[in-house]
């Protein structure tokens, strides 16, 4: 997982012309975790089967089955700040999934370290001045 300071769009668009799935995951608003899976749930556009729950989102992030093939998988997460000082606890968790998700693709990884599913904290939203 990185934390990234610099502008979203080139890194989306650099991903994209890769090949690669882009994914937007905007915490923007978000106050329960609740809302937080259903956001991540909505932005990972997981199958009918997802739970609603750390074991879930934990799941589907392992999976990844229902999304196109390609050589990776960027997941752009985008106002999480807010969120992450009013949740700490929730958002440490959150953190804790998406790490553990990079490391496993990375261990599914062709033998030369690729990493099918890079995660990126952005500091803004794709689209909105600076990012």
């Amino acid at each position: 997982m990185t934390l990234g300071a610099g502008p979203l769009g080139p890194a989306l668009a650099a991903a994209e012309e890769a090949g690669w799935t882009t994914l937007r995951l905007d915490l923007d608003g978000v106050g329960s975790k609740a809302e937080l899976l259903r956001r991540c749930g909505d932005a990972l556009r997981v199958p009918e089967w997802f739970g609603g729950n750390w074991d879930a989102l934990a799941d589907v992030l392992t999976d990844l089955s229902w999304l196109p093939d390609g050589p990776g998988r960027l997941v752009a997460v985008t106002s999480w700040h807010d969120y992450a000082q009013a949740r700490p606890g929730e958002w440490a968790t959150l953190c804790e999934i998406l790490e553990q998700a990079v490391d496993f693709w990375r261990g599914q990884g062709d033998g030369e370290g690729a990493a099918p599913l890079t995660v990126v904290l952005a500091d803004r939203p794709a689209g909105r001045p600076g990012g």
